[in-house]
């Protein structure tokens, strides 16, 4: 564990840290580690010893940063920093408190970088503002949401059995009961995965509170200062509300005041069409409420092909789900109960508008310029595959950073960012075959490319699609709604992509991920071996496609 104790001086800040280091033979091997930094900038002192294997420097961390330390001895690969085991700091009289580590944020990346850090025995303070600890994911995305798209699931079951010898039902439902177990839900993964967690990590510290950066070492909470050796940034993304005149004014809702009402709304109005927008309204379609999507694109979750869409919209308006695509909205006006979008195709009234038009990054507010932390046009934190920002000492993940922005890339990439921030490893985030859900009915799935992403890239490509009509798990299930698309390399015959729409499509999108990560080639993803009657036997029907048609097969052929 390091060792730490914070003096007095009126000087700049000074640091001592010391390293076993690896490859040294001799009492030469030691002075010339030493002669490398006797034109390095900051470097107060220097001891390297070859009898205990170590090396000690004390250093200013305004001038030199500790990666630059172990990149001078690690030059060359004679010799290597095998760990850090000490150090200690010595800091201006200001009041300040000093960390290893100062992380920004309190959601997956933010703990995932905790427990990592922890386990390195470094110091950590996590700031948390906004949303309670444990983030988006466990208070109002991946978990309530979850949870109310699966209890509509099973008022939809019951309202429509697709067998002849077993009749439909009308379930009585009590919503404010289901919202009522869903916030002890998130209350419980709360505290079992998030509070619970830190609280038995000794070395972490929370502060709740808004930090703002007075410069790049330094950050303001409530009017007190905390330094940091590091920083990870993981503030995560809000809900973007467009500006349209009226709509501040009516009483917006998102995702996250939604799930909090206990009172079903009557009529709902949905601005988007996008993954959070498509499961909220089929999900509270399905409680009772109605619903109408207002989307200004030409169709439905517009970042998949048109066939997926096209599938996708003919369930929701089957549903009895309002579509309107192409809508350009003016104004919103507002008399009593009564809400109004006012647009180019129309009015639509309604008693409650739900914005769920995208998000944007929680890099505002922070005064992160005084960082120099370089940002894209949309805000989002610039990182690099090691998650670096453009600031040697300050590394960013998340949902605030240019990376795919899923609560399992997360917090990969806030374990990632503390390895290379403190043990040098050179780690990655790869996204190679990311899988990813999109939680309607059926499910929209996928991995690696689509079939517009390897024509970018100039791939040549074919692909292959498997109706789940001729699936004997969906034939037999008697729903066969969607299919199953392979996307190959005609050149090697690697699995380069797959999209998927089917009931619980979503458990296949892991199969397709690995398949694509370890390099297999649709012969063998043809040739391997499928449970009979299961849904993943589809992938293997679509990779038999590319060259028989499974139609004039029989069952459990090759």
């Amino acid at each position: 564990m390091l060792k730490k104790f914070f003096g007095n001086k009126e000087t700049k800040s000074q640091e001592k840290i010391q390293f076993n280091i690896e490859g040294m033979t001799c009492d030469h091997c030691a002075v010339s580690i030493e002669k490398r930094f006797e034109k390095k900038k900051g470097i107060n002192s220097k001891s390297v010893s070859y009898k205990d294997g170590l090396g000690t420097f004390e250093y200013n961390p305004d001038l030199i940063g500790e990666d630059e330390i172990i990149a001078t001895i690690n030059q060359g690969n004679q010799f290597k920093v095998k760990d850090e085991i000490g150090r200690t700091e010595e800091s201006e009289s200001n009041g300040n408190e000093n960390y290893d580590l100062i992380i920004i944020g309190g959601g997956s990346a933010a703990f995932s970088a905790s427990t990592t850090a922890a386990d390195l025995g470094l110091s950590v303070l996590m700031v948390n503002a906004g949303l309670d600890i444990g983030g988006t994911c466990v208070n109002v995305g991946c978990v309530p949401s979850k949870y109310l798209i699966r209890s509509a699931e099973q008022i939809y079951r019951a309202q429509n059995s697709p067998f002849m010898g077993v009749s439909s039902a009308n379930p009585i439902i009590d919503y404010k009961t289901i919202i009522r177990e869903k916030k002890e839900l998130v209350s419980t993964l709360q505290k079992k995965k998030y509070v619970d967690v830190v609280d038995r990590l000794d070395n972490v510290k929370i502060l709740h509170g808004w930090a703002n950066f007075v410069d790049s070492r330094t950050i303001e909470v409530d009017g007190n200062q905390y330094r940091a050796k590091k920083f990870l940034l993981a503030t995560g993304a809000t809900t973007k509300v467009p500006e349209i005149e009226g709509l501040p004014e009516i009483g917006l809702l998102t995702n996250e005041s939604l799930f909090d009402l206990e009172e079903l709304p009557k009529h709902l109005i949905v601005l988007g069409a996008g993954y959070i927008a498509l499961e909220i309204a089929q999900a509270y379609n399905r409680f009772g409420t109605k619903m109408t999507l207002l989307h200004r694109s030409e169709r439905i979750l517009r970042t998949q092909s048109d066939d997926i869409t096209k599938e996708l919209t003919d369930q929701f308006v089957g549903e009895g789900i309002g579509v309107y695509t192409n809508v350009s909205i003016k104004q919103f006006e507002k008399n009593g109960d009564v809400v109004t979008a006012i647009t180019d195709q129309g009015n639509f009234e309604g008693s409650h508008i739900l914005v769920a038009t995208g998000t944007k990054p929680n890099t505002f507010g922070m005064s992160i310029e005084n960082a120099g932390v370089e940002l894209n046009k949309t805000g989002h934190i610039i990182v690099n595959e090691k998650q670096e920002t453009n600031v040697d000492h300050i590394y960013a993940a998340g949902d605030c950073t240019n990376t795919p922005a899923f609560v399992y890339t997360a917090a990969k990439e806030g374990k990632v960012a503390v390895l290379n921030a403190f043990q040098n490893t050179k780690e990655i985030v790869d996204y190679t075959g990311l899988p990813w859900v999109v939680f309607t009915d059926p499910q929209v799935a996928g991995a690696g490319l689509d079939e517009k992403e390897a024509d970018a890239l100039g791939i040549p490509f074919e692909t292959s699609v498997m109706p789940l009509s001729e699936v004997p798990r969906a034939q037999a299930a008697l729903d066969t709604r969607g299919f199953i698309k392979l996307i190959r390399n005609l050149e090697s015959d690697l699995l380069i992509g797959a999209r998927i729409i089917a009931p619980e499509g979503g458990e296949l999108a892991m199969q397709a991920s690995l398949a694509i990560k370890s390099g297999m080639t649709i012969k063998e993803l043809a040739d391997s071996f499928y449970p009979y009657l299961t849904l993943s036997e589809g992938i293997k029907l679509a990779a038999i496609t590319f060259n028989k048609d499974v139609a004039e097969l029989s069952c459990c052929a090759s």
